[in-house]
């Protein structure tokens, strides 16, 4: 209860910060940085009848993927503060039919992830802002996968950021307490450093180069859990166009990277593919 408070607390801390500041000076905006759909299917047919077959497109398995992504951010500026505050949701799961064995579904990315970061820009050079910054965070799933529990934790950071430049959106390294409860009795609490990024670069009209990802280094843990994460790295690139309006189509590469206390080797994932998104921006102050 403690850490939530802490939270809640660390949330509220921007409105008495930001409350001082001049009516002429503030921005509010609604950010849709993606409304997503991924898909992708393979039909083959008569695989039985192709399992002798030196071409492996006749034998293969059918496979459907689809994956749904939300991120949206009410984002409040002024001269030198930026809080934003953000809700990030994502489910894909691939569906698996084998010529001879029943179909099977696997989830392959669940996430939710409610978030506010605040920024204070100590200095600017060159349309860059640069100074301290505070974020806190919750994380969580909408299903837990097979045997293994729900995800749930909370996550504080703090440290220093580039934010607030027309391509780095945001660009942290800051020290990190992590409070995990996803196991029943269990609730460990780990120290961690982390760098992260969100860019975005206009190629030219209609077209736009956009990266976001992190990479996270645990240092210490109040006890020993042997599928907490030791190393952790995840990135996504993503070239949008225009189609019409504020919706656009184009490839991306997702690409995430992992080992646990309990394992030697790495796990990856990595997806390329083609996503159709709306995305836009409501200026509300």
């Amino acid at each position: 209860m403690k850490k939530i408070l802490s939270l809640a607390t660390l949330c509220l801390l921007p409105q008495v910060v930001l409350a001082e500041t001049p009516d002429s000076e503030r921005t509010l905006s609604l950010e849709v940085r993606r409304i997503g759909l991924e898909w992708s299917k393979t039909d083959v047919r008569h695989a039985a009848e192709y399992q002798n077959s030196p071409v492996s497109a006749l034998k293969a398995d059918s496979q459907d993927f689809i994956k749904g992504i939300f991120d949206t951010a009410l984002v409040y500026n002024t001269q030198k503060f930026q809080w934003d505050n953000s809700l990030f949701m994502e489910y894909g799961e691939t569906k698996l039919i084998p010529y001879d064995a029943p179909a099977t579904t696997s989830e392959n990315s669940d996430d939710i992830l409610l978030s506010s970061n605040l920024s204070y820009a100590c200095w600017e050079w060159s349309g860059f802002k640069f100074g301290p910054t505070v974020r806190a965070a919750y994380d969580t799933e909408f299903f837990a996968n097979g045997q293994s529990p729900r995800q749930n934790l909370i996550r504080t950071n703090a440290g220093i950021s580039l934010f607030d430049n027309q391509v780095v959106k945001s660009l942290y390294l800051t020290g990190v307490y992590e409070y995990d409860f996803t196991y029943a009795g269990e609730k460990i609490s780990k120290l961690a450093a982390e760098i992260g990024w969100r860019l975005e670069y206009q190629i030219r009209e209609g077209i736009a180069l956009s990266s976001n990802g992190y990479y996270r280094e645990y240092l210490s843990y109040s006890q020993f859990v042997d599928t907490d994460l030791e190393r952790d790295f995840s990135a996504v690139l993503r070239l949008d166009t225009n189609l019409w309006g504020d919706l656009t189509m184009g490839p991306y590469v997702q690409y995430r990277r992992a080992r646990a206390r309990g394992e030697d080797v790495y796990g990856s994932n990595f997806v390329i593919g083609i996503s159709f998104n709306y995305i836009t921006s409501f200026g509300l102050l």
